[in-house]
């Protein structure tokens, strides 16, 4: 039996230090972003194809977004311990998709608070079995450990929250790849954490919410905070118009393209053929372009 857990033990040991290797990035003293891989979901990177803040108080550690997996919060951790040892005192999800809180139960463990909004907390019980078999069918025995943990303190439309000194001002202004996205404020410093409303490096995805229009919505309602800088769900953190180049000029790219399909009465296979080249430059545009162009033509064509 003490072979066999030493072997398990091993091979997750393996499974760590094989995997991708988060890049950090100190954005403000004290505040770091933690910069995942920007392809798709592997055993490489344990899920997290991600980007994760982390702000240090004299109090403890509050993390934004736990990742995707046991192993994936794991990594995470270790890479946080490579700047602090003070310990996780607060994680706070910022939207549904399961990198931003199946790495919960790893925290919560260590004592961690778990927050999220309303929303998101419903969309991860919803969601929480057809994520989880999505994530086995890609990342196999990297996935072992991970159990479904839900936040522990939510909130329907904004919290302010304090540890060590540092205040934050919680954000739930509608679905934008999520229907339970967050952004997180923190005054201080004027940083924006904004979880998946905020795309750099890599080309969104329209997501499970189905609603681009109220992305843009929540996109502009964030940017109205004026901050001088973003950490972004995926990517690189960033300035406000790089953020906007990325994401919110796509997507009113996308709704003007659209518009003219369908106010000249073309259809779905006009939609694929969209010209999107401006935007090749963007990771996983081959896989994820004609899909976006594909979603919104089916959100509009009912409003016409």
């Amino acid at each position: 039996m003490f072979r066999i857990m030493a072997f398990v033990l091993c091979s997750l040991l393996a499974s760590v230090s094989m995997a991708y290797e988060l890049k950090i990035h100190k954005v403000d003293d004290n505040v770091y972003a933690l910069v995942g891989d920007l392809s798709q979901r592997s055993t490489d990177n344990l899920g997290n194809n991600s980007t994760h803040g982390v702000i240090v108080t004299d109090e403890g550690v509050i993390l934004i977004d736990s990742g995707a997996s046991y192993l994936g919060a794991k990594q995470i951790h270790e890479a946080i311990q490579t700047f602090t040892q003070q310990s996780i005192k607060i994680v706070i999800n910022s939207g549904g998709q399961d990198h931003r809180w199946l790495g919960n139960d790893y925290f919560q463990q260590l004592g961690a608070t778990i927050i999220s909004s309303l929303e998101a907390k419903a969309d991860h019980q919803n969601r929480a079995d057809e994520q989880l078999a999505f994530l086995e069918s890609l990342l196999g025995d990297s996935l072992k450990g991970t159990k479904p943990f839900f936040a522990t303190q939510t909130f329907d439309t904004e919290l302010k929250l304090s540890l060590g000194g540092v205040d934050l001002e919680l954000y739930h202004f509608g679905p934008a790849h999520t229907a339970g996205d967050s952004i997180i404020w923190m005054p201080s410093t004027r940083i924006m954490f904004t979880g998946d409303v905020v795309y750099n490096n890599r080309m969104l995805g329209i997501g499970p919410a189905r609603n681009f229009q109220s992305w843009i919505d929540v996109f502009e309602k964030m940017a109205s905070f004026k901050p001088d800088y973003i950490i972004p769900g995926h990517g690189n953190p960033s300035v406000l118009e790089t953020a906007t180049i990325n994401t919110y000029q796509y997507l009113l790219f996308l709704r003007a393209k659209v518009a003219e399909i369908l106010d000249n009465d073309g259809g779905m296979v006009d939609a694929t053929k969209i010209d999107q080249s401006e935007y090749e430059y963007l990771e996983n545009f081959e896989t994820i372009a004609g899909r976006n162009a594909q979603a919104v033509f089916e959100q509009m064509e009912f409003d016409y």
